[in-house]
């Protein structure tokens, strides 16, 4: 499937690698002397043509306000507001449906109305933490501003919602600096869509004119080796690779010394994700950001948490877990374009504390963009 190319060990490689590796009972040098050969430096130039095609556009139907029709015009990126609109119809079909419903009724502003809010809120995923904040908000500012129609809630409750997510995402882009190196860190559990969303960021950085190296650190499965080795050679970006069980560290080691060596602005690593064994997953992230820090100093770093939006509360109780084990400076949230849950990505960003710096809204290689709490909220709605 790929030409890998063979290269026999360094004796000088494995002398410059001294890391501290008494959390396995295997160390990294011995990982060496107990492989003459092992698969590294990928590197494939076939055409891009072959890119993984998107989803058609799909005509919906929103029957929303004036203002929130005319918003397409006012995004930058009018294709991908499309997409991120069509990307959230389940959501938006359940969620907006009831909300109108709500308040397009004969009914008062009183506690009723407020606890049916709640629900819609929570059923959405949002979270009962989130829901409740944004509801006590919204009780607040329907006293300030003196609202006696129901109808008039509607856009205050989408202002609120947008503010929620912006005060926690005040800063969600990528630690990348000009004549820098910086390394990505991607992680999380097997499923997700890791390994597509790695060879997704990747072509984007391409496109705005980063070089871009990939690590296939996830020496657990082959089948992510080979995964990430197909992206590779779709986004034209070398990768380099060891043999299966390999020591993660090693492979990054070796990244490490390519991209200094041919001054490459990005390194993106892939990780395995083993919540079912965290001790392990915390030795081993132990080790690849020891071996980062000394062999990549001052560095700019990301360390990217993938989660699958289908899952809605699962993917909160990931991100905890994640979190106890290491630090996650941003998330990336994928699969939003097949689920009614789009609303999880509140509690991640409101509760958390965590920002969301790309969406995924489709399969295509130009589906994920960064992302904008102002699109996301008047997609949802």
């Amino acid at each position: 499937m790929f030409d890998f190319f063979k290269r026999k060990k360094n004796k000088q490689d494995s002398e410059n690698f001294e890391i501290d590796t008494q959390m396995d009972d295997t160390t990294i040098e011995e990982v060496y002397d107990s492989e003459n050969n092992y698969l590294t430096n990928y590197e494939d130039k076939s055409s891009t043509s072959d890119y993984i095609e998107g989803t058609e556009n799909i005509d919906i139907e929103t029957n929303l306000e004036t203002s929130d029709r005319n918003n397409e015009e006012k995004t930058d990126d009018k294709g991908f507001f499309s997409k991120l609109k069509e990307g959230l119809a389940k959501t938006r079909n359940q969620f907006t449906s009831n909300l109108k419903n709500l308040f397009t009724r004969n009914v008062k502003i009183d506690d009723d109305l407020y606890d049916e809010l709640e629900e819609i809120l929570i059923s959405a995923d949002i979270g009962m933490t989130s829901t409740v904040e944004i509801v006590d908000e919204l009780r607040d500012e329907i006293r300030k501003r003196s609202i006696k129609e129901v109808d008039e809630i509607y856009p205050v409750l989408k202002e609120i919602m947008t503010h929620k997510l912006d005060e926690n995402n005040l800063d969600n882009d990528l630690n990348i600096k000009e004549n820098e190196l910086s390394v990505i860190l991607v992680i999380g559990v097997n499923g997700v869509g890791k390994t597509t969303t790695i060879g997704k960021l990747a072509s984007s950085l391409k496109k705005e004119g980063k070089s871009v190296m990939l690590a296939a650190a996830d020496t657990f499965r082959a089948a992510a080796i080979d995964q990430l080795g197909e992206w590779a050679n779709r986004a034209n970006i070398e990768m380099i690779a060891h043999q299966e069980g390999s020591d993660p560290s090693a492979v990054i080691f070796d990244a490490i010394k390519s991209v200094r060596a041919k001054n490459v602005d990005v390194l993106i690593c892939d990780t395995a994700g083993r919540l079912h064994n965290k001790k392990n997953l915390m030795k081993e992230l132990e080790k690849i950001n020891k071996t980062i820090d000394t062999h990549a100093k001052n560095s700019n770093r990301d360390n990217l948490l993938v989660l699958d939006a289908a899952t809605g509360q699962n993917a909160v109780s990931q991100l905890r877990e994640f979190k106890n084990v290491t630090d996650i400076t941003g998330l990336i949230l994928t699969k939003l374009d097949g689920t009614a849950k789009g609303g999880v990505i509140f509690p991640l960003q409101v509760e958390l504390k965590v920002p969301v710096k790309y969406i995924g809204v489709g399969e295509g290689i130009d589906d994920l963009q960064k992302f904008n709490s102002e699109n996301f909220v008047e997609a949802m709605f």
